[in-house]
């Protein structure tokens, strides 16, 4: 077949700048071949390379005695004690699911689920953080649905339990929804595997499926913003089988135990091209990889075509050669393939044969560890104009606002289409905090959560960086677990506007003093830039993702709220009005400050909660919707009523940062105020929870009306 001329427009339609491919010129000192075009096309792209965020992902802390592997692998790897460890990252798979809600988000499920088990990790849970525009847009009904059946397919087919995780909408996301999936899994601390090759003439195995047209291109079309042309880029998007990566997954493992795997990696973006590359890259090593032994499904597929394609459920694994005959074994037995398709060579070279032919002679190096880095322009985010006088509106109207909208209303039409009870160790499952998930024969248990608030992070980067990872604390706090440490999911518009780059500039400095202040280094993670549809950004979205540690039951803090139980707010409220939900969905207003995080309060604050937990029945965090949403949560989940002393908006409403509501007995009540003034902890009993209505500010209504409005809310809304 001929390969087609090397064009200023072909250049363009593959992502490269014309310094860029000047660049490429320089470096090879020849006109590339199609196949090499397609290969730098795809190591360069922002998905692959970081090459806008690089330079402040550095700043981000990522150490930590608890730490046992940080950035720059599969995924984060974190001790948990007794010789065990938790291995988690949460990645993007915005674009396509856009484009295929379904394949889309099920795709994005299977790929974080191999970047764990790669690393040798059984996975044990998964969430997900999903954004998506106006209720009433044209496209959104379509992309809920799509997305979430697409999330629940794979993951159920493929045995993980759901943990927990978040949905939005906001206009801001009508061009661009959001699909962050998370993964966590447990490993022996001493057996983890990493992607380094190491040693000359080893034997590089290609495991798994076999390789189709589908998907090639798309880490590129990740790397760039959407117009109106989206529909042809379709074919773009991965098809999954989660049947084939549960059998995967248990040949990995398995082959993981007969010693013969020296490294491995798994095939995500740019598939062949990255795995090869990165896993040479980080070994010093170069490769050669023989296209004509890759197992292929489709007829006549080119170099360029095999090396691009993102297929699923594939693997690549440099091994020892002693072993190749009980490793194959093992893969016939899965029914999965198991190709020997190239070698390590110890030049900086990466060698791509089809047939004899060169398709590809690249310096390796120059693929990956010396790709582009920019220093991109960025203006600070202006500082915002102070907030307008918000009207007293009547609590339980306001209430009843914040409950029927599907930002604030009970989810459980999405996580009911989730498997969350599969494995048996789940110890609490999504719809108040975070979930929780027994470490399997241990004492031990896990908490997961997953935050960010984007008005925040688009009014004040900074602070909304904080609160992203503050709140994350919070939630783990709020059911007894200590903080081990965050994966981010950092979605942003194009880097190359200064205010999009601004906006994603304060937003790490914002995570970086929250997860250091609060001990929850960033061990693993995901940039998502170009979120953006003809011009229009989606709001900065860092997700935070966070895991926390039990040691056993007894630490739990629980949701058992009983009629009589005192209410107490711990933590310093002021009425912080700014940005709040009360705001943004009963005024349709986006205005004021967003509220500022003491990142010192925080900590104190969280470690009282932990050390004074035998007194606290339940315990929920104030955040979105203040007192009186979190309030309503805990009142609901327990079908007990509430009576608030507050009166005024302000106290009802506020979303001031570092607080806590606490459910206790009377008496439990005395030894928190107690214990809080020798600490120097701010804590006010605020109302009880007592009969069967909510009461606030003199009005008051029947909790069974405003439950049902709560529960069936969402569905309504997406009929």
């Amino acid at each position: 077949m001929q390969e087609p001329a090397i064009t200023p427009e072909l250049i363009e339609a593959h992502g490269l700048k014309p310094d860029e491919y000047e660049r490429i010129l320089q470096i090879i000192g020849r006109a590339p071949s199609f196949t090499e075009l397609g290969i730098f096309s795809a190591m360069w792209n922002e998905h692959c390379s970081y090459k806008s965020s690089k330079k402040w992902l550095r700043t981000l802390p990522t150490d930590g005695p608890q730490v046992i592997c940080g950035p720059g692998e599969n995924a984060g790897v974190v001790d948990i004690g007794d010789g065990q460890a938790v291995v988690f990252k949460m990645e993007s798979h915005n674009h396509p699911s856009y484009i295929e809600p379904f394949q889309g988000a099920a795709t994005g499920v299977g790929g974080i689920l191999r970047d764990v088990f790669t690393m040798g990790a059984r996975p044990i849970a998964s969430m997900n953080a999903l954004s998506f525009g106006e209720p009433a847009h044209p496209k959104t009904r379509q992309l809920v649905h799509g997305v979430v059946e697409g999330i629940g397919s794979y993951g159920n087919c493929f045995g993980v339990p759901c943990a927990g995780g978040e949905v939005r909408f906001h206009p801001a996301y009508n061009g661009n929804c959001l699909v962050n999936a998370f993964a966590a899994g447990l490993a022996d601390a001493d057996k983890i595997f990493y992607s380094a090759a190491s040693g000359v003439g080893m034997p590089v195995v290609y495991l798994g499926a076999k390789t189709g047209r589908d998907g090639v291109g798309g880490a590129t079309m990740a790397s760039a913003e959407f117009d109106d042309t989206i529909e042809e880029k379709r074919p773009t998007v991965q098809v999954g089988d989660p049947f084939t990566e549960k059998r995967l997954m248990e040949a990995t493992l398995e082959l993981m135990q007969t010693g013969a795997v020296i490294s491995i990696q798994d095939m995500g973006a740019a598939g062949l091209t990255c795995s090869a590359v990165e896993m040479g890259d980080k070994g010093d090593l170069g490769v050669r990889l023989d296209l004509e032994k890759v197992p292929v499904r489709e007829e006549a597929m080119t170099a360029y075509e095999m090396m691009l394609s993102e297929s699923q459920e594939r693997m690549l694994m440099v091994l020892r050669p002693e072993k190749e005959a009980e490793a194959k074994a093992v893969f016939d037995k899965w029914d999965l393939d198991f190709a020997i398709v190239g070698e390590t060579i110890a030049e900086d070279r990466f060698l791509v044969m089809h047939n004899n032919s060169v398709k590809a002679d690249l310096p390796l190096k120059a693929l990956s560890g010396n790709a582009p880095e920019y220093d991109r322009p960025w203006v600070e985010t202006p500082a915002i104009e102070p907030l307008a006088d918000v009207p007293q509106i009547d609590p339980i109207d306001a209430l009843k606002g914040l409950i029927s909208s599907p930002n604030y209303a009970a989810k459980q039409w999405v996580y009911e289409q989730y498997d969350t009870m599969v494995m048996a160790d789940t110890a609490r499952t999504p719809g108040l905090g975070a979930g929780l998930v027994r470490v399997h024969g241990t004492d031990k248990l896990l908490a997961f959560t997953s935050d960010v608030t984007p008005r925040y992070v688009k009014a004040n980067p900074v602070e909304g960086g904080k609160q992203a990872v503050a709140e994350a604390y919070r939630n783990l706090i709020a059911v007894g677990a200590r903080p081990l440490a965050s994966t981010d999911n950092l979605n942003f518009g194009n880097p190359e506007k200064p205010d999009i780059m601004g906006q994603f500039v304060g937003a790490i400095k914002g995570i970086g003093a929250a997860c250091a202040a609060l001990d929850m280094p960033i061990v693993s993670g995901n940039v998502s830039l170009y979120n953006e549809t003809d011009g229009q950004a989606i709001l900065p979205t860092p997700t935070i993702g966070a895991v926390g540690l039990l040691d056993n039951a007894e630490e739990i803090i629980g949701s058992e709220v009983r009629d009589g139980h005192v209410a107490l707010v711990l933590g310093e409220s002021a009425g912080h009005l700014g940005q709040s939900a009360l705001l943004a969905e009963l005024f349709n207003r986006e205005d004021g400050d967003a509220p500022a995080v003491d990142l010192e309060a925080e900590r104190r604050n969280g470690e009282f909660i932990r050390a004074n937990r035998q007194h606290i029945k339940a315990c929920n965090d104030l955040s979105d919707g203040g007192l009186a949403l979190a309030a309503f949560e805990l009142a609901e989940a327990a079908g007990v009523g509430v009576c608030l002393d507050a009166e005024d908006t302000p106290t009802l409403f506020g979303e001031d940062q570092g607080r806590y509501l606490i459910a206790c007995n009377f008496d439990q009540a005395e030894a928190l105020m107690v214990a809080a003034g020798q600490a120097e902890v701010p804590i006010a009993s605020v109302g009880r929870f007592t009969g069967q209505s909510v009461r606030m500010g003199g009005s008051e209504t029947d909790l069974d009306s405003l439950a049902a409005l709560y529960r069936g809310a969402f569905a309504q809304a997406l009929a």
